[in-house]
């Protein structure tokens, strides 16, 4: 018989146990609903692992509870501190270290570690006796001395006990919100917890106001020896000034008491210093002086003495004029009468004369006054300029002499500035030790807690919930990891690659027989479907059908069973065969006993088809079941006697269908597809794994069968991660419309 293949196996990529839970059955693929995960695998394994997740969870559950009635019960008591790290500043050099605000919390974390400290532990261990209490140091230390050790070993052994038992039951909160530090200390002995809370801020309190005290003291001693060094130092340095002042003969005017400091320089000038500023302003007005009685000569030395402004405005200069006018008028009225022979007139000409030369001799010398003023300023320029050079040379020398001084003089004068900061300082921080003021206060003392903190009974589910819940859902993972078994249609597709021709719903072995009695059940609405599609598979020449399934119990002959009487019903003439040779079950679904003469007998020739037929089935449905079981069910597949029976007998019917054995453990199956057109491959839900179900169906095409399709069979819409109503909410549709 020629085939033809009918179903492709498509290729599928390497799978990773994770597929599981993403749409399509590969990492990272969205869901048409756009989840990264697929919700309905993530349902259907909550669904498929209830009862591993409600038995771990219950298991945390009741371990929780457990652990929680029989623990001891822990008592914890708090103490607040407050820490002023700006403090009260009374007066200057309360703190001697500023904090900067960006410090604050570094400062906070400080205080924190140094209540955390062994220090502090031990002090609190000292305070309180604890290494005497043996109440406190039950199961840490022998009851008794062990021999060979001395009585300070052994005390040291339980200080340090005590100790390193404090230290872990502390706890000191450092908030970042504001500067309150809680300590908290746990003990089963709820005044024991009060009593170590207490000390242990009480101790930090004491210890903050001792190292503060100790830091002034710190401070004082420090500065009192920085204040002698820098006294000694600055004595040293004023005697070496003065005593180079001495040698170079440096005198400062402050000491000479006689130079006017705002008009000639600082205090610190030197005399020859000032001196030389003196007849350096002294020279500067008689250079000027100079140069302005030198012009004034050159402009009357070419000029007639009485043209000269001076000569003209003398009041001498003007009587003289004056007396000559009225001589003159005179001499004029006399020449009038008389000759200049007339004695009057040769009198007043003499006296004209006389005048004449008086005014000469006045003119002259106020022009020689001139000249004179000029000289004067110049024998005075030049004696200047001589002292100035003088002193000028006496002052480039003593400026040789003054850069040294005055080195010895900027130290003595820095010696004095950092002294009297020292003497400032030593002040301040000797007036604020005598306060007593530290870092911390007492806030709110601890008392005795009335209630326990642990155990807490809903702390404790709450974490057992959380941890069973998470172990409940590894455990679960792990278990779906390893479970490979085919749960829907998706799962098919996606892992086989091959084409599905329908499902049909999960039901009671029970309620079997009442949903084939009900055309309108969703198991009979599935299978018409299923008839349906199957019609469309396959072509029709090709009217032999084999059913089968990896494994006995998967609904093999139910399906093989109802799909022949739904073929029949369409008026097509069917062929039912019982092909299983090993479990034959066609007859009793037809509520017949099974008979001697069947499939086996028929094909041996032993008797003809209509006498083997079932009597009493429905209208244009043949059933063939088996009678006796063959002793070699192989050799009877193999021989050419179901090759002739199928093609003498294909013609006579619309459709043959073959209820063949399983395919894994036995050859049966393989053998029978060589003879027919096609195979349905029927795989129950939940059940079978995809390695079986591959072994199978590669079983088939290797002796070349042609698979027409796959039945997923028994679905349950929970186990696939559906909801619980999806399959009838499918198949009932015609219910659901006559409501």
């Amino acid at each position: 018989m020629e085939h033809t293949n009918l179903a492709q196996p498509a290729p599928r990529p390497a799978e990773n146990w994770l597929d599981n839970f993403m749409p399509g059955g590969k990492q990272g693929d969205k869901g048409p609903s756009g989840e990264i995960f697929d919700i309905r695998a993530i349902r259907g394994l909550l669904f498929r692992q209830r009862y591993l997740l409600i038995a771990t969870v219950a298991l945390a559950l009741l371990t929780g509870l457990i652990i929680t009635l029989i623990a001891t019960p822990i008592y914890q008591a708090e103490t607040t501190i407050r820490v002023d790290t700006d403090g009260a500043n009374i007066v200057e050099g309360q703190n001697l270290e500023a904090i900067h605000a960006n410090e604050v919390y570094r400062y906070m974390e400080t205080q924190g570690s140094v209540i955390r400290s062994r220090r502090l532990a031990l002090a609190v261990t000292d305070k309180l006796k604890l290494y005497d209490r043996p109440d406190f140091l039950k199961g840490m230390t022998a009851e008794e001395k062990p021999d060979g050790v001395g009585e300070e070993q052994w005390a040291a052994k339980r200080r340090d006990a005590a100790a390193d038992k404090l230290r872990a039951g502390l706890e000191a909160d450092i908030p970042d919100q504001n500067r309150i530090v809680t300590i908290r200390y746990r003990s089963t002995d709820p005044v024991m917890a009060a009593d170590v809370a207490n000390a242990y801020a009480t101790i930090f309190v004491s210890e903050d106001l001792r190292r503060s005290l100790e830091e002034n003291q710190y401070a004082l001693k420090y500065l009192r020896e920085q204040i002698e060094d820098v006294r000694a130092r600055l004595q040293e340095a004023e005697l070496a000034a003065n005593a180079y002042a001495r040698r170079s003969g440096i005198v400062n005017q402050s000491i000479a008491g006689s130079i006017d400091n705002d008009e000639f320089g600082s205090q610190n000038q030197s005399i020859t210093g000032a001196n030389l500023a003196r007849i350096n302003a002294t020279f500067a007005s008689a250079r000027a002086q100079r140069i302005a009685a030198e012009e004034r000569w050159r402009i009357v030395a070419s000029q007639p003495a009485a043209q000269l402004p001076e000569v003209q405005n003398n009041n001498a200069i003007q009587t003289v004029l004056a007396r000559r006018a009225e001589l003159n008028t005179q001499l004029s009225e006399l020449r009038q009468r008389y000759d200049d022979n007339y004695p009057a007139i040769t009198d007043v000409i003499a006296q004209i004369s006389a005048i004449d030369r008086q005014f000469a001799s006045i003119s002259g010398d106020i022009k020689n006054g001139i000249r004179n003023e000029y000289e004067i300023a110049l024998r005075q320029e030049q004696s200047l300029g001589r002292e100035l050079n003088s002193l000028s040379r006496r002052t480039l020398d003593e400026q040789d002499s003054r850069v040294r001084f005055e080195l010895l003089e900027r130290d003595a004068i820095s010696l004095r500035g950092e002294l009297g900061a020292l003497l400032e300082r030593y002040n301040e921080i000797n007036s604020a030790s005598n306060l007593q003021l530290g870092s911390s206060s007492l806030l709110d003392e601890a008392v005795v807690p009335s209630q326990p903190i642990s155990p807490n009974l809903l702390q404790n589910m709450l974490l057992s919930l959380m941890i069973g819940a998470g172990l409940a859902g590894v455990l679960a993972v792990l278990r779906e990891s390893f479970d490979d078994r085919l749960r829907s249609l998706e799962d098919i597709e996606d892992r086989l690659g091959y084409p599905v021709l329908g499902q049909t719903p999960y039901v009671e072995d029970t309620d079997i027989a009442e949903q084939i009695g009900n055309p309108f059940s969703p198991l009979m609405e599935a299978y018409s479907s299923l008839r349906s599609t199957l019609d469309y598979a396959l072509p029709r020449d090709r009217n032999v059908l084999m059913v089968t399934s990896s494994q006995a119990g998967e609904g093999k002959s139910t399906t093989a069973m109802v799909l022949a009487q739904k073929s029949a019903q369409l008026g097509r003439k069917t062929l039912l065969i019982d092909a299983d040779l090993r479990r034959p079950s066609i007859a009793r679904m037809f509520g017949e006993a099974r008979p001697k003469l069947g499939f086996a007998e028929v094909v041996l020739g032993h008797t003809d088809l209509a006498s083997a037929l079932m009597p009493d089935t429905p209208k244009n449905l043949d059933v063939l079941p088996m009678g006796t079981l063959p002793p070699n069910p192989v050799e009877l597949l193999s021989s050419g006697e179901v090759a002739k029976f199928i093609a003498h007998h294909r013609d006579e019917y619309s459709l043959i269908i073959f209820d063949s054995s399983p395919v894994m453990g036995i050859a049966d199956a393989p053998i029978l597809t060589r003879h027919v057109d096609a195979a349905v491959f029927v795989i129950e839900a939940n059940k079978v794994q995809r390695g079986q179900v591959r072994d199978s169906i590669r079983r088939i095409r290797n002796v070349g069968g042609n698979l027409a399709g796959v039945v997923l069979s028994k679905f349950r819409a929970l186990q696939a991660g559906q909801s619980y109503d999806y399959q009838y909410r499918y198949y009932d549709y015609r219910s659901s419309e006559a409501e």
